[in-house]
Formats: structure tokens, C-alpha cells, sequence
């Protein structure tokens, strides 16, 4: 009998192919990999880029977000010439104050002192570079209000370790969720990358999204 030939299995959505370009992630957050795959989207390639994340004076929470976006997607575009490359950054805001991812939980701590009991706003960035070289961005603002917090529910979250690296001192995915009184806005922006601007830039971008 003749040899039959083994059909080419699928790549999955957002890899490379004869004639599209590789999608690579700036970010080596693995939230923003784990909300991708919910549109049916792998990277090709993760790249964490290290820019200066510090507030320009005056700057704006949004502001701020939009502008880390790109430049970690400018930053990433450099390393892999050629591909369409995918970045973003969420930033939380109280009033007029960015507030920091919490890396200890003295920080932790102070951040959800700040948000207890009151609304606050969240701003995910997305931005994408083509192999053209544009630049493509988007903005999701969700607002938040969480409860009034007691020390005892401070003290639980903090041992939780949760907090650890997250912007305003918080993971909406987790426990912390249910100090959430009510959202308005995107969640998987909250929580890292949001999927409705995310996606439509994409399919600006040629990628194929599901």
C-alpha cells in the first residue's frame, strides 16, 4: 500500500505560520498567559522586558498604564524583530494617587487601608506592534468599590501571600474578590489583560483570535 501522508496537525491560535508572523507576549506574568488562552491565543514566544516602571511627576494612573504598555512593547519589539508583539500593564488608582505593586506587607497593607471602604479604579493598557512597526493601543477603566475592611480580614489577606507583586496590593482573582462590593468594567482587566480590547486589537493586528 502507498504511504498515506499524516495530515498537519493545527497550531494554535496566535503561533506563526508559513504567512503570518509569530505573536510574542512581553510579560512574564502567567495570568496574562492563562487570559489569552481563554480567546484561544498561545504566544510563540514570552519575553519579560525590565524598563523603569516610576511615575513621571504629575503623571496620571491611566496615563501611566498606557504609556508602560508600549514601552514594554517597544522594549520587546527590539529583541524580536518581526514579530507582532503584545504587552500590557495594569494600573490601580485612588483619587489621584498610582498606587504600587505591593512587594512587601508593609506595602500590601497600606494599599488596602487606602482602598478600604471606598471606590477606586483600575486601568489595563494593552498595546501591539505589527511587524510594520505600528503601534496599536486600547484602555479598559473598571471601578471598584471594596468593603470596609476590619484588621482581621487585613491580617488574613496579608498571611495569604496573594498580594505579593500585585498592583494596589491585591489579586481580584483570589479571596480578594470577596471584599469586592460591586465592579463596573472589564474583570480580566483587573485582573491583568483585558480580554474585549485585547482581542480586537489582535484581530486588527491579523492575528486570529477564536
Amino acid at each position: 500500500m502507498p504511504d498515506v501522508a499524516a495530515s498537519p496537525l493545527p497550531l494554535p491560535l496566535g503561533h506563526a505560520t508559513p504567512t503570518a508572523p509569530e505573536l510574542v507576549l512581553a510579560s512574564a506574568s502567567p495570568r496574562r498567559l492563562e487570559l489569552l488562552a481563554r480567546i484561544g491565543v498561545t504566544p510563540s514566544r514570552v519575553l519579560a522586558t525590565d524598563i523603569d516602571e516610576t511615575p513621571l511627576k504629575g503623571e496620571r494612573a491611566r496615563d501611566h498604564a498606557v504609556r508602560l504598555a508600549a514601552e514594554k512593547a517597544r522594549a520587546a519589539a527590539v529583541l524580536a524583530p518581526g514579530a507582532v508583539i503584545l504587552a500590557g500593564d495594569t494600573v490601580v488608582g485612588a483619587g489621584a494617587r498610582i498606587l504600587p505593586k505591593a512587594e512587601d506587607e508593609a506595602t500590601a497593607r497600606d494599599c488596602l487601608a487606602l482602598l478600604s471602604g471606598r471606590r477606586h479604579r483600575v486601568y489595563s493598557a494593552v498595546a501591539l506592534i505589527t511587524p510594520d512597526g505600528k503601534l496599536r493601543e486600547a484602555v479598559s477603566e473598571t471601578i471598584l468599590r471594596f468593603k470596609r475592611l476590619c484588621d482581621e480580614e487585613m491580617d488574613a489577606y496579608i498571611s495569604g501571600g496573594e498580594w505579593h507583586g500585585k498592583a494596589g496590593g491585591y489579586a481580584i482573582q483570589g479571596s480578594a474578590e470577596g471584599f469586592c462590593v460591586w465592579l463596573s468594567g472589564s474583570h480580566s482587566g483587573v485582573v491583568g489583560l483585558p480580554l474585549f480590547e485585547t482581542r480586537r486589537l489582535m484581530i486588527a493586528g491579523g492575528i486570529n483570535v477564536r
